[in-house]
């Protein structure tokens, strides 16, 4: 599961919106409608498309799929020659008309993929200002905001710029105006964005794929690109406004080549994909809007169960144990976690208040599935974490929690990783608020934290750059120690296992408290160690544990914020400096340097990252 490389058989659901604009020499809305049949798979909760006619703002929008907006447009056609389409996952507001993209406000009209962090402020403050909002969507509040600098004066594009600078979050976006045939502004902060060069037209779209009938003249955004296109050509400025060079590339036909869109690599354009995922599939289960849960469906009553067995194998497991940890924490529900190959024949005595979790991307992981059917066996309600949702555990269930994650291709897992851990959290605050454990105000602040997590994903991806000047010296190395904390801990083991994967260098994880328990005896000046440890309560403890290697030679790399850094008082050490984030979001957020320092070593060292020797994307036999 996981390897096939078209775009048939995708899961339903493993949703992200779709965008698309183009300026061309025919009416776009049938080529717009065209492209996004292509980016389908992204979503399906509703669709539109905007145009420029005769120097006014026209759009068609219908309620899901998209063969409901091809029958508005036959209804009732757009004839622009310039227009911005959208297929959408409801992120902010319910899946019907009014939500649905484009978006307006007076001159200006809006598409949009990802989450705006600061929607309710913005939102309070464009009210305050007179601005009238006919939706429940964070879009709206981008729509608004151009359109109030519009009426300050400004020129569309120093009006878009303006309003791009007061977001914060993971999104793309692309912006049309009234009166302007010979104009579309599009940025990427996060998810991706692509442009595509013609003769006399030019294209936007989310992927490659999209654009594949109109053009294989390829430009990608990188994070912090907005980009101003014309029919004649495009120029792309960063978010101080300075100009910025950015490669125009062909785009190759297959489908293989084009999935990779401008990576190396599947697992590295899955590695970047993350704010977009994450936000999806915190979405799902989450109310950004009123800080709170949705209501989606569980096959157990959290208030009612006195005990939750938790079994997966390899990286599932480690997003499990991450899960135990807040579970424990957040909602105080004990749970009992387990390699799957070993949960099978344990043969765990399970009471009539007990609950049990499975967790796998597949869904057809052979020993997590036996370990299900034990569970059904002994007669407790059966829930599972996956990212296929027609999978034989899904449908062997008694209800699921999706990841929104996508196809994931490259055999080691990241994107389904870290929404795996976004749906732990999302659990942990719906099971603390109905245990009473949180109270409304606290489960606020942790959905407020997890909110941002696309954002900080996208600033921990920046720092690439960093991670693959350590990732070189890694590569000279035989053996590598990895050692964390509480949360930190079960990245420490995830962080061990993608080298061993990827590079084939020998590599443990340990409790960092476990150190001088016997991996201490290993310590030389030839074995690093790398450190989890973001600035937290532990945080001390933790540096305790590095003067313990530093005085026996050892070699540390420090993964920590600004505050970590500058406390760790130590002379030879090397650090991966991370944003500062909310506690709660610190296992998701440095999960990436630990994916990027795995990829890239394996990269300097030369293996198949997608498909590393003797490993499957999915183990189905025992």
């Amino acid at each position: 599961m996981g390897s096939d490389r078209s775009l048939r058989g995708i899961p339903k659901g493993m949703g992200m919106c779709g965008i698309v604009g183009i300026i061309g020499q025919t009416p776009v809305a049938p080529l717009i409608v065209d492209a996004l049949k292509r980016l389908e798979y992204r979503g399906y909760d509703s669709a539109g498309v905007a145009t420029v006619e005769s120097g006014k703002l026209a759009r068609r929008r219908a309620e899901g799929k998209l063969v409901n907006l091809e029958k508005r447009l036959e209804e009732d056609p757009l004839d622009g020659l310039i227009g911005i389409g959208h297929t959408r996952w409801a992120t902010h507001g319910v899946p019907n008309e009014t939500n649905a993209h484009p978006h307006f406000s007076g001159d200006v009209a809006v598409v949009h993929n990802g989450i705006i962090e600061n929607f309710s402020e913005l939102r309070d403050e464009l009210i305050a200002d007179g601005f009238t909002f006919s939706s429940q969507t964070d879009t709206e509040v981008v729509a608004h905001l151009v359109e109030r600098e519009l009426r300050s004066g400004k020129l569309p594009e120093e009006a878009a710029f303006a309003a791009l600078r007061r977001l914060r979050g993971a999104f793309a976006l692309a912006v049309l105006f009234r009166g302007d045939e010979n104009l579309i502004v599009g940025a990427r902060n996060g998810p991706p964005l692509a442009v595509g060069h013609g003769e006399g037209e030019m294209f936007l779209g989310s992927d490659a794929i999209a654009l594949a009938p109109f053009t294989d003249a390829i430009t990608y955004l990188e994070d912090g690109d907005w980009v101003v296109v014309r029919r004649s050509g495009m120029k792309i400025f960063d978010m101080e406004g300075k100009p910025v060079e950015r490669k125009r590339q062909q785009s190759i036909g297959t489908s293989f080549l084009v999935d990779k869109g401008n990576h190396r690599h599947f697992m590295e354009k899955e590695i970047h994909e993350q704010p977009e995922v994450i936000s999806h599939t915190l979405a799902h289960y989450l109310d950004f809007a009123n800080g709170g849960v949705k209501p989606f469906e569980t096959p157990f009553d959290f208030a009612r169960i006195d005990r939750m067995a938790v079994s997966a194998c390899g990286t599932a497991y480690l997003a499990g144990l991450v899960g135990k940890y807040w579970l424990e924490r957040y909602a105080r529900l004990p749970v009992d976690i387990d390699i799957a190959s070993e949960f099978r024949y344990r043969e765990m005595p399970l009471s009539k208040g007990s609950a049990a979790l499975f967790v796998s991307q597949s869904g057809e992981t052979a020993d997590t599935l036996a370990s299900l059917r034990y569970c059904r066996r002994e007669g407790v309600p059966i829930a599972s974490i996956v990212n296929v949702r027609d999978s034989t555990m899904a449908r062997e269930s008694d209800g699921i929690f999706p990841t929104l994650a996508g196809p994931e291709i490259g055999v080691a897992s990241t994107k389904a990783f870290t929404c795996q851990l976004a749906i732990f959290a999302a659990l942990a605050v719906r099971a603390g608020l109905e245990r009473g454990t949180l109270s409304k105000d606290e489960a606020g602040l942790l959905v407020q934290a997890l909110s941002e997590t696309p954002g900080f994903a996208a600033q921990a991806l920046r720092l690439e750059g960093r991670i693959e000047q350590v990732a070189r010296e890694l590569s000279r190395v035989n053996h590598v120690l990895y050692l964390g904390r509480d949360t930190s801990y079960p990245l420490a083991l995830e962080g061990a296992l993608k080298l061993k994967e990827l590079s084939y260098i020998h590599a443990e994880g340990y409790a960092a408290g476990e150190l001088k328990h016997g991996p201490i005896a290993l310590i030389d000046e030839h074995m690093p160690v790398i450190v989890i440890a973001p600035y937290d309560r532990i945080f001390e403890k933790t540096v305790s544990n590095m003067q313990e290697v530093a005085a026996r030679g050892g070699r540390i790399i420090l993964i920590t914020d600004e505050e970590g850094a500058s406390r760790a008082s130590l002379d030879k050490f090397e650090t991966i400096v991370m944003p500062t984030v909310p506690d709660f979001i610190a296992p998701i957020i440095y999960a990436l340097p630990v994916q990027m320092l795995a990829y890239h070593t394996a990269v300097a060292l030369g293996t198949d990252v997608d498909q590393p020797r003797n490993l499957a994307k999915s183990v189905t036999v025992e």
